[in-house]
């Protein structure tokens, strides 16, 4: 009854790295990119296939035990948040020996002091160099669902903005679903600057956001863990067919695409609902394959005829099909990009 139950830490999800410096050690640098870290390669592996990069061993500075580590190609993840309160933070200084400081901003909490940084530079201490007061830190505890085995990856962040952008969105999704249900969410690194002092900063900041196709889902109570798992961002959610059990008919919609890239989003929709492998040997893929080919060589997936294909006509409702199109920087990123078709799913590759 005095033990706190908590799931399983599979891998840490970071923003950063570090890369040589002119006198030959190392500094930290910044990733547009989203890197996991585990102590398990087959983790990483699995991440590899799924966000891009490539596995390799690494060792985090200042530690000797060696795990592995991938630099993604993917700048958002979508992700969810576990029951429960998955964020904490505090203002922390830490030295060789661990932690020297771990601060609510009032007291600090491993001498049950008044706040130690205040007390000795004054209001303005935050303005200190890092090495001489205690930083903000957040971590926050995220279930990645496309890769394998139960338990969470950490985002530990030392910004002041992410902090108030991510205590925000928790506290949203607290109050809606009183800490009883999963939430899936958007996360992606995006660039800000800020003036201050007549000096320019750039820097990355984390945002997640709650991945409903309305505002309404994620406000009205717990949600079932097959919604949580199966939500999609607005815009992003295909019709479903009638009789089809729940499932969309792909290549139905995949026919009436003109470009080779809206096939391949397509096959996006239909991965990321679980409906074909990863890896694109099954039987869907391949089709829909075979559609963005045709498409490409200008071979109308309808009828099969080659040359210009026709406008589609109007349906039974004298509505015609039209293409929207997001403006750019609007919305982040999507985690996958239109070019990455799996190996074996390649239009033009050889599958028939």
């Amino acid at each position: 009854m005095t033990l706190k139950r908590q799931a399983a830490e599979l891998g840490r999800i970071r923003t950063g790295t570090t890369e040589p410096s002119k006198n030959g050690k190392t500094r930290p640098a910044r990733s547009s990119t989203f890197i996991l870290t585990s102590h398990s390669r087959p983790y990483i592996e699995a991440a590899a296939a799924l966000y891009g990069g490539d596995v390799e061993e690494w060792t985090p500075q200042g530690q000797r035990v060696a795990q592995w580590r991938v630099v993604t190609r993917t700048s958002e993840l979508r992700a969810v948040l576990p029951t429960g309160d998955p964020l904490s933070q505090s203002y922390e200084m830490w030295s060789g020996g661990g932690c020297a400081r771990r601060c609510d901003g009032q007291t600090e909490q491993l001498t049950r002091r008044p706040c130690l940084c205040l007390a000795e530079f004054g209001e303005d201490w935050y303005l200190r160099d890092p090495d001489e007061v205690c930083r903000p830190t957040t971590r926050i505890n995220v279930m990645l669902p496309d890769l394998p085995d139960v338990g969470v990856w950490r985002l530990e962040t030392h910004s002041y903005y992410a902090a108030d952008v991510m205590a925000g969105v928790v506290d949203t999704v607290l109050q809606a679903t009183d800490g009883k249900s999963f939430m899936p969410v958007r996360m992606w690194i995006e660039q800000r600057t800020r003036k201050a002092g007549g000096v320019t900063k750039n820097f990355p900041v984390v945002m997640v956001v709650p991945s409903v196709p309305q505002l309404r889902q994620a406000l009205s109570g717990p949600m079932s863990t097959a919604a949580a798992l199966g939500a999609a961002p607005g815009g992003d959610r295909p019709e479903l067919e009638a009789g089809s059990g729940g499932r969309p008919d792909y290549l139905a919609e995949a026919r009436q695409c003109r470009t080779r890239e809206a096939v391949q989003q397509v096959w996006h929709r239909a991965n990321r609902a679980g409906h074909v492998a990863r890896d694109g040997s099954d039987d869907l893929s391949r089709q829909l394959g075979q559609i963005a080919e045709d498409v490409a060589n200008g071979i109308d997936p309808r009828t099969g005829d080659m040359g210009e294909m026709d406008e589609a006509g109007p349906d039974e409702d004298g509505a015609y099909p039209a293409e929207v199109i997001e403006e750019s920087g609007s919305e982040p990123p999507m985690a996958h990009p239109s070019g990455g078709w799996p190996e074996v799913a390649q239009p033009g590759g050889g599958v028939r």
